[in-house]
This record gives C-alpha cells, sequence and structure tokens, in this order.
C-alpha cells in the first residue's frame, strides 16, 4: 500500500515467517515505554492464532525496515470479545472486530501512521463483513484516544483490563452493516 510518492512508507500485510521481527520491534519499542501500563503485551501464541485467522497483522516499512504493527483481531464468540459490554446482540458477536495493538517506533512517530492503520484496519474489517469494531487504550495515551476519537470511536467504559491495567473502551458501529 502506497499512500503517495512523498510518504516513506510501504504498509503491508505481515505473515507468520516475520513473526520474529514485529515481537522485536514490539518489545523495543515497548521497553522504552514511560509507564508499562501504557501498552498490554501480547504472547507469542497470541500472534500465532492471529496468522491462523483469527486476525491480520500490518507492518510499516522504512527503507526496508519495519518501524511500525498494527493488529486487526477478530475475536469470534470467546470470552474475549468485549462485544456484549459495548452493546452488541449475543447473536452479532461474531460481527465484532478489534483494532487491537499498534506500536510506531519512536523516530517515525508523529508522521501519521496510527491514523493510517485505523483506516485501513476499519477497511478491512468491513470488508471481512463486521459491523463492530472496538479498541481499549489507557486513559494517558493520548495520541491513542485522539486518534479513536477522530476515527468516530465513542468511550463505552473505564475498568482495569490484561492483568489489572486500566483502560478506556471505545467502539464504533461500522456504517452501513
Amino acid at each position: 500500500m502506497t499512500i503517495n510518492e512523498d510518504f516513506p512508507f510501504e504498509i503491508r500485510r505481515l505473515y507468520l515467517n516475520e513473526i520474529s521481527g514485529l515481537l522485536a520491534l514490539m518489545k523495543d519499542v515497548i521497553s522504552r515505554l514511560p509507564n508499562q501500563d501504557l501498552f498490554a503485551m501480547d504472547d507469542e501464541d497470541y500472534f500465532i492464532g492471529l496468522f491462523s485467522g483469527e486476525g491480520e497483522v500490518y507492518g510499516a516499512f522504512k527503507e526496508g525496515k519495519l518501524v511500525a504493527v498494527s493488529v486487526l483481531a477478530f475475536p469470534g464468540i470467546s470470552r474475549k470479545n468485549l462485544g456484549l459490554e459495548i452493546g452488541v446482540l449475543d447473536h452479532e458477536l461474531h460481527l465484532v472486530a478489534v483494532l487491537d495493538s499498534t506500536v510506531v517506533h519512536e523516530s517515525v512517530r508523529g508522521q501519521g501512521l496510527q491514523r493510517i492503520f485505523h483506516e485501513l484496519r476499519e477497511k478491512r474489517a468491513a470488508e471481512n463483513g463486521y459491523r463492530y469494531l472496538y479498541s481499549t487504550v489507557h486513559p494517558d495515551n493520548h495520541a491513542s484516544v485522539n486518534n479513536l476519537v477522530h476515527a468516530g470511536f465513542t468511550h463505552q467504559f473505564t475498568r482495569p483490563m490484561y492483568g489489572g491495567k486500566i483502560r478506556h473502551c471505545y467502539a464504533k458501529r461500522l456504517i452501513g452493516k
């Protein structure tokens, strides 16, 4: 995916054979966060599940180097699906997708990658027949909160999640679905 000729990134879907690179990037970026509660790192098994049909993973490359990763997850009818908490009916839980983790290396922050990942993942969710999206974010992650609000997501609730880490949950119903 090329945005325009001045955009210095190549954005594309990642695959299982790239798992070590994406995990290394995530661990590297997370290790330097000022507050470790800002991000809840998933384990390798989670990503293997994504690559096995439980979602899609996208990467941004600059000069051939992976500099950002973003996840679109399909929780299905499982305990991980927060659909009921955002007002989705039981019989529509299979129509819920999650804008999950996005990690951007600090050397390329501020260049619109998170917004582009939002647009791409929302488009892919709609193309795959999903009607509802949700995303969780730490209240102090102002850039992510602003990006969700700008994309039309609304605040649903705030509570501890992911081992006690406080999170806002934002949700959006996809238009025309």
